[in-house]
Formats: structure tokens, sequence, C-alpha cells
């Protein structure tokens, strides 16, 4: 089984057989309905008589979450690797309270759509033609955190860890995969990432070709000059438009007129091809400019495709925080972060693999199975007929007692400072 055989190599970086069970519920845990996923809801799903094991596992147990994210990025290789891939990268955000959770404070974040006090993570997803998975991640640590030894030993940050940009830990990411044999060939990326001229050459010597997103004031250098993008694009006849399509939708085929222009000037010691390509809304008229690269010439509708599949990271993204728990952890240190965000990437490339392998073809009038789908059958045919189940009682009376002595500790606290 596609389950058991993920779980048997990730368990070998467990000395004992007790946190390989527990890595076992736990992303049992994970791909489970519970209303809120945290270490006592999986706990008492998992059967277990208090929270101690899974909040031990994320803390104080020893083991690597970086080889287990290897072990995810062979077994994604092994199960669906495609030449052809595209390696997508954009970051997501948590909303938070206070200021002591790691990472956190007031920055923008993209989920909300403002500023708020939250948490920022990069992600990377493996996405072909059929299927994409969830990765590798890195905490975004602000330049605020990085300098302040107190907020740093308190949360656990490694001496080693430094300020590190967005595109900076896309790139670390990036050359990880790639240089562990990931088979792919493009990446895309939105407007925080075709803005770092680092990146877009680290990939040029990656040879990996790029469709990044670049913002209306972007500038570009053609035969004639140094243009604004917005500037060259309306500057564009007719003829120049075509309509392609970036995807199958649930609701048909994501239709627009595109463009696209070749940048001659642009080239540098890495070779390859350059390009600008324009997207244009055929009923708003609302354009979104990328640049792209690639070693070797493209047609259109392959640059087209990239620029779609970017959009297979919010996919991934809404599938891990509402199905499997990405935002929900309480975790506040650097450890415990990592470890619950490695899980849910397993948990994550589990289902995409398993719905990745249709042997047989589709009954006519059905869709393939989704992730979301899929989940709900795992539960239902393989969880719950096997799982252990506890008394709930003496949950209730376990969460009680827990919520008194935070009560009584907080009302102490309080009485010292106030009158």
């Amino acid at each position: 089984m596609l389950f058991d055989d993920l779980l048997f190599t990730v368990g070998q970086r467990f000395r004992r057989p007790e946190p390989r069970r527990r890595v076992r519920d736990f992303v049992r845990g994970l791909l489970a309905p519970l209303p809120r996923k945290n270490c006592w809801t999986i706990a008492e799903h998992a059967g277990d008589a208090g929270p101690d094991g899974m909040q031990d596992l994320l803390t104080r147990v020893k083991w690597d979450d970086v080889a287990v994210r290897a072990d995810v990025r062979e077994f994604i290789c092994e199960q669906f690797g495609d030449t052809e891939a595209v390696l997508v990268i954009d970051e997501t955000g948590d909303l938070k309270k206070g200021r002591h959770t790691v990472g956190v404070q007031r920055q923008y974040s993209g989920t909300a759509g403002k500023i708020e006090n939250c948490q920022l993570a990069v992600h990377l997803v493996y996405a072909t033609e059929v299927v994409h998975a969830m990765l590798d991640a890195a905490l975004y640590l602000p330049k605020s955190w990085c300098d302040d030894p107190q907020r740093r030993a308190e949360a656990g940050v490694p001496e080693q860890v430094r300020f590190a940009t967005k595109p900076q830990l896309a790139s670390r990411m990036i050359e990880t995969a790639v240089t562990a044999g990931l088979p792919c060939r493009w990446v895309a990326g939105d407007e925080a990432y075709g803005a770092d001229p680092r990146l877009a050459a680290q990939l040029r010597q990656l040879q990996l070709g790029y469709v990044l997103a670049v913002a209306c004031s972007h500038q570009v250098t053609t035969s004639l000059g140094v243009y604004r993008v917005d500037a060259l694009a309306t500057g564009l006849p007719a003829s120049a438009w075509q309509r392609v399509s970036a995807g199958r939708g649930a609701k048909g085929h994501r239709y627009y007129d595109w463009s696209f222009t070749a940048l001659p000037a642009h080239r540098d010691q890495h070779g390859g091809h350059h390009w600008l390509l324009i997207r244009r809304n055929r009923t708003t008229g609302e354009l979104a400019f990328y640049r792209c690269w690639s070693p070797e010439p493209v047609p259109l509708h392959t640059l087209v495709t990239v620029a779609g599949r970017r959009w297979k990271i919010e996919e991934s993204f809404q599938a891990a925080k509402t199905g499997l728990g990405l935002d929900q952890h309480q975790n506040r240190r650097w450890t415990s972060w990592h470890r619950w965000t490695t899980l849910a990437i397993l948990a994550h490339a589990f289902l995409a693999a398993a719905t990745a392998h249709r042997d047989r073809p589709d009954p006519a009038g059905l869709i393939p199975l989704t992730v979301n789908e899929l989940r709900h059958l795992f539960n239902v045919l393989i969880i719950e007929p096997t799982r252990r189940h506890t008394d709930p009682l003496l949950w209730s009376v376990r969460r009680r007692r827990h919520q008194a002595r935070a009560m009584k500790s907080h009302y102490a606290r309080q009485a010292l400072i106030e009158p």
C-alpha cells in the first residue's frame, strides 16, 4: 500500500518504534476530518491517553525534518517524476496573535490581502500536467527577529540561521531539489520572485527555464531602447495577440489573449532565450506581465502552459489548509513549526501520489479522484475501521483540567501587575 510504503521509508529516520508509530498516527490525524487539528485532537483521534506523546514528537524527540522532506522528495520523484515538471514558488501567511510565535510580526500577507500580524513561509510545489504536490517549505524570519538574540533564543532559532529574503529562500529550495536529481524543466512564480534578478540568474545557471511574473513598472531592454513593460503592451498591434488556454478549469478552458516578444539584448553568459510574455484578460482587458527564459527556443503555448501551472500552488495551499491543518498548528518554536509543516507536506504528497495512480480509465461520467475526495475515502475506508478509540470522558476531564490550570495561571499573572 502506498501509505505504508511512504511511512516505512520515513520511519527509518527514527531510532525507536514509539516515534515511528506516533508519526504514522500523526499523519493519519492530519488526514482525518477533525474540526480542529492540534496535538490534543490528533492524540485523541489516535487513541492515546494524553497529548504528551504527540507534543514530544514535535519538540523533544530527535529527528531531522530536512531528511524527512528529502524522503518525500524522493517519493514524489519515484511516483510521478516528470522531466517537463514545473517547480512553483510562492509564500502563504498564517494570521497569529501576540509576538512570541517564531517569525511573527506585522507584515503584508497575500492570504489576508493586507498588513496583518502574521507568520510567512515560502513553499515549493512540484507540478506536472496531471498532479501536483507540496515539496518543501522555509519559514521567513524577518530582520527584526534575526537581530533580536533574546527572541531567537526563546523561539529556538538555530545559531546559523541568518536573514534571507523570500527569493533567497526559494532559491535555496530549488537548488536543493535540482541538486538531488529531481526531474524538472521549469520554474514559475509571482511578482515577488520575478523582481529579483539574482534568482533569475541562478535559475539560468541551473539551466532551468522560468516564467516569472513582474510588475507593470518592470523595465526591459529591446533593440529600440529601455521600456516599461506596460508601455510596450500599449503599442502592440492586434495581430500580436493570440488566444491560448492557460489550462483546464472546472468550468472550461482558461482562455486569455497572449503576446510574447523576444528580448535578444538580455542574453548573458548563460546563453538561452529571453522573452516578455503578456497576458490580457478577454473580459476586463487587465494585463499581466512575465519575464521568461529557456535554454532553447520554445513556442508560445509552452510558456503559457508554465504560466498557467503556477496556480497549482494555490490549489495545494487550499487542500493543505482546509484538509490537512497546515495553518492550524499551535507551535511557537522553530523546530516544532518545521516538523508540523513537514508532516503536512508528507500527507499531501501521499494524497497527490495516490491520485496520480490510475491504472484503469475512469468510468464514464466521473471526474478523476481529487485530493479532497481521496482523503475522505482514505479516512472512511482505511483509518476509521482500524483506529483505536479512547474514553471520551477521560479526554473531557483532561481538557477541563488543563483549561482550569491555564485560567488560574492567567489570573495569578494578572494579580502581580494589576492593583
